[in-house]
C-alpha cells in the first residue's frame, strides 16, 4: 500500500461528500439551528465524537448546546432542537431519544448517509452526507478508508462548514468564537 496515494484518495472521497452536500445541506442545517433556543446533539460510536466536536462549536458560536448524556444537558421542550447522527439510518438509542424530543415537543435533525432508515424518517429535518458507512462498507465500492470512516470524516469537515456558515450568519468574529473557548486547559 502507497500511503501518500491511499491519502489522495481518502482526501479526494471526502472532497466528492461534501461536493455533493454543500450549500444546500449546510444550509439546510443552519436554518433549524439558529431557529433554536436550545441544541441538544447525539451520536453513537465514531459518529457521537464528531457530534460532540459540533456541540463545541457550537457552544464557541455563543449557542445553548449540549451533549445528551452530560449531566448538564437540560430537558428539552418547544423551541430547542435534537440533533442526532444515524449514519446508517437508525440505531436503538437514536431512535428513542428522537421519541422523547418529539413528545417534548422539540425539533428534531438526523444527520445521515441514508435518508430512508427510521431515525431520518421520524425527524423534521434530514442533512444528507452520501458517504460509505458501517453498513454498506462490504459493497463493490468501498471506500479506502475503513468501516464508517469516510462518513464520519465527511462529517468533521461538513460541521465545519456549517459552523463557518453560521458565524457568518451570527455577524461573529473568529476573535468572538476564540472569546468562548475554555481557559480551563
Amino acid at each position: 500500500m502507497n500511503l501518500k496515494t491511499t491519502a489522495a484518495t481518502a482526501i479526494a472521497e471526502v472532497g466528492a461528500v461534501l461536493d455533493r452536500a454543500i450549500p444546500q445541506q449546510v444550509v439546510g442545517m443552519a436554518v433549524p439551528i439558529l431557529a433554536a433556543k436550545r441544541i441538544a446533539l447525539y451520536g453513537v460510536g465514531r459518529e457521537g465524537l464528531m457530534m460532540k466536536s459540533l456541540a463545541m462549536r457550537l457552544f464557541h458560536l455563543g449557542l445553548d448546546a449540549h451533549v445528551v448524556g452530560d449531566m448538564t444537558t437540560p430537558p428539552l421542550g418547544h423551541g430547542d432542537l435534537l440533533i442526532v447522527s444515524a449514519g446508517p439510518g437508525g440505531f436503538s438509542t437514536v431512535d428513542g431519544l428522537i421519541g422523547v424530543a418529539k413528545a417534548a415537543d422539540a425539533a428534531t435533525m438526523c444527520v445521515t448517509a441514508t435518508p430512508g432508515g427510521t431515525a431520518p424518517l421520524s425527524v423534521d429535518h434530514i442533512v444528507h452526507l452520501d458517504a460509505q458507512t458501517m453498513a454498506n462498507d462490504r459493497t463493490s465500492q468501498q471506500s479506502v478508508l475503513p468501516m464508517g470512516s469516510l462518513f464520519e470524516a465527511a462529517q468533521f469537515l461538513f460541521f465545519e462548514m456549517v459552523i463557518l456558515h453560521l458565524r457568518d450568519n451570527l455577524d461573529l468574529s473568529a476573535d468572538a468564537m476564540r472569546g468562548n473557548h475554555t481557559n480551563l486547559e
